[in-house]
């Protein structure tokens, strides 16, 4: 599908000039991004929901289906990527906030949509460069914390253990990164956030306590979930929700690479995790 892309000058023209302060570009995936959002947005308001993980699960089961696509962020410069047609892990809990946060202020347009979705992504909610996305999620939910948009709600939970972690992935394996490679003064920007996460003491759930009764009943339908990996120099993964049957038992939601869309997985939680090698645990968020 052909891809459009609205730079400054095209966004002042088009009625965008009060987000110009801080949307440069953006990026969308085809000429159907906008209506369908507002359609999406007009459906959030009829629905009469108005608590936030309600309004997560909601969104969640509109996007079932949509296709798993990776690096669709990705690009010779840094844009405000709008794609609800391709996701991937990150960007299907960013658009579900996105969704959620712009229902709850009451307003119903992509416009406002967008905003919000800058708001997540960014440092302190203003796009720069590839340096101002929040690539780690240890970073993401700290900025986004400190700001009133999110609150990790993992050491609420019982059975939460603590653990050091320096967090340098990137940098360490900036090869594999298009926006990294020959670029070393990227490298550094990059390697200056992550020099904020050595001996980074991280909060989470261990995946053998998933299954119990008192850790199940205090995770949420709507939760936003990040797992926890023993990758060295990465912190989370993988992200989707929570999702709770009616017999309490907890699934997660997600956009599955091994699945190829976003999907409800088919095993609880625990039994989706016990099987992994390289994950140990989560970590919860909640939109505040």
């Amino acid at each position: 599908m052909k891809k459009i892309i609205l730079t400054f000058a095209v966004a002042v023209i088009c009625g965008l000039s009060s987000m110009a302060a801080t949307i440069q570009q953006m990026r969308f995936h085809c000429e159907s991004d906008t209506t369908d959002i507002n359609a999406l947005l007009e459906k959030g308001a009829a629905s009469g929901i108005t608590t936030a993980n309600d309004l997560v699960v909601f969104y969640a089961k509109e996007l079932l289906g949509k296709p798993y696509v990776a690096h669709t962020l990705e690009g010779e410069t840094e844009m405000l990527t709008i794609n609800i047609h391709q996701l991937d892990c990150t960007t299907f809990v960013e658009t579900l906030y996105a969704l959620t946060r712009t229902t709850l202020s009451g307003r119903f347009s992509w416009r406002d949509y967008a905003f919000n979705l800058e708001n997540l992504r960014y440092r302190d909610g203003l796009m720069t460069d590839y340096s101002s996305r929040l690539h780690y999620i240890s970073d993401w939910i700290n900025n986004n914390r400190m700001r009133g948009n999110m609150r990790e709600i993992t050491s609420d939970i019982p059975t939460a253990v603590t653990k050091d972690k320096s967090i340098n992935f990137m940098s360490s394996h900036s090869s594999s990164y298009a926006s990294l490679k020959n670029d070393s003064a990227m490298i550094a920007r990059i390697r200056k956030v992550e020099d904020g996460y050595r001996n980074y003491r991280m909060t989470y759930i261990r995946k053998s306590t998933l299954g119990r009764d008192d850790v199940r009943a205090a995770m949420r339908s709507g939760d936003f979930v990040g797992l926890v990996t023993n990758i060295d120099g990465l912190d989370i993964s993988h992200m989707g929700i929570i999702y709770k049957d009616e017999r309490g038992e907890v699934f997660l939601l997600d956009a599955s690479m091994s699945g190829g869309k976003v999907q409800l997985e088919e095993k609880p939680l625990s039994a989706y995790l016990k099987s992994s090698k390289s994950n140990i645990g989560v970590r919860l968020f909640r939109i505040m």
